[in-house]
């Protein structure tokens, strides 16, 4: 059997090769891989969200395609498109940008809307439905969707249906003097770091190490926990949006991947604590008094962590 530890510890130190200083970022884009969830990165240009999303690509045997999105990029770019063989007289799918295990979505929020909401059947699904004909996608799949924030010129924002199909979202940050003066050394040379990263880990065993998850055993009391989390954002009174139920069951799998990757085989409530902000925080929407305040979604789940009572004995 694998060992899921060790194998997302060799994928944290070969991204790390390239991206500098942000370890738990990694970490977290893992933990949604393996939960065979998606990823949001949202920051200013010039982080390192693009680096970081080819970085792990390369770190994977899997096959990687970047979709860059622009106002004039159609649904049938991203999910493919049906026309007729002259030759042969009959329909054939031509595949769009999508149909491979490891998908960039890079700057998803400069496309429009209807472009925006091809995605939806892709994430939530894993398939692709072209004029009535459904197309599994390879496994395993993930979208890794990076955005500037929403107050840049030209960016159109992504609708809560489709915000609540991420299963998390992290932000890179700017480095500190020290991991700047780091990366600037490293990108100094002629060949850039992410050029001569080599896979370490088979698309076989991600399939694998996500198979574990559901093994990973969640106590009705923890349960509770997360329901009671999920419940007290739906009444809360600077939240006009509270957590979704695929928010909740997100939660759950965040912390069973937390477990896993600290060798145990049960749930704790510190692994849903520390998964609760970027897993949930994407899917609330604070009220107009909220934001005229400057109270974050951040914030206000901080409080409401603060409020629930923390399970003391599991079964």
């Amino acid at each position: 059997m694998i060992n899921p530890r060790r194998i997302i510890g060799a994928l944290k130190q070969n991204i790390a090769k390239v991206i500098i200083g942000k370890d738990e970022v990694i970490e977290l884009a893992l933990i949604a891989m393996l939960c065979k969830g998606h990823v949001l990165i949202e920051d200013v240009p010039g982080t390192g969200k693009t680096t970081m999303v080819s970085s792990l690509a390369k770190s994977l045997d899997c096959s990687f395609n970047r979709i860059q999105f622009t106002p004039d990029v159609v649904p049938s770019d991203v999910t493919g498109f049906t026309m007729v063989n002259f030759k042969t007289g009959e329909l054939e799918f031509h595949a769009g940008a999508v149909m491979c295990q490891i998908v960039l979505a890079d700057e998803i929020n400069r496309t429009s809307p209807k472009t925006q909401s091809s995605l939806l059947e892709i994430m939530e699904e894993y398939q692709v439905t072209v004029d009535g004909v459904t197309h599994p996608l390879p496994k395993p799949f993930m979208v890794l969707a990076t955005q500037n924030p929403g107050e840049f010129v030209g960016t159109y924002p992504l609708p809560e249906a489709q915000m609540d199909r991420f299963f998390l979202r992290i932000s890179m940050g700017y480095p500190t003097l020290e991991e700047e003066m780091a990366v600037l050394d490293r990108f100094s040379g002629t060949v850039k770091p992410q050029t001569t990263l080599k896979p370490v880990c088979a698309a076989d065993d991600v399939v694998e190490m996500q198979n574990m998850i559901g093994t990973v055993y969640c106590s009705k009391e923890v349960r509770h926990y997360i329901a009671n989390i999920a419940a007290m954002t739906r009444t809360h009174p600077s939240l006009q949006l509270g957590v979704s139920t695929r928010g909740a069951i997100a939660l759950i799998r965040g912390a069973q991947a937390c477990a896993l990757l600290n060798d145990r085989d049960y749930i704790l409530p510190e692994d849903v604590q520390r998964m609760a902000l970027p897993v949930l925080a994407h899917r609330v929407m604070p009220n107009p008094e909220a934001k005229m305040k400057g109270i974050t979604a951040e914030r206000i789940l901080v409080a409401v962590m603060e409020n629930v009572p923390v399970p003391i004995r599991l079964s």
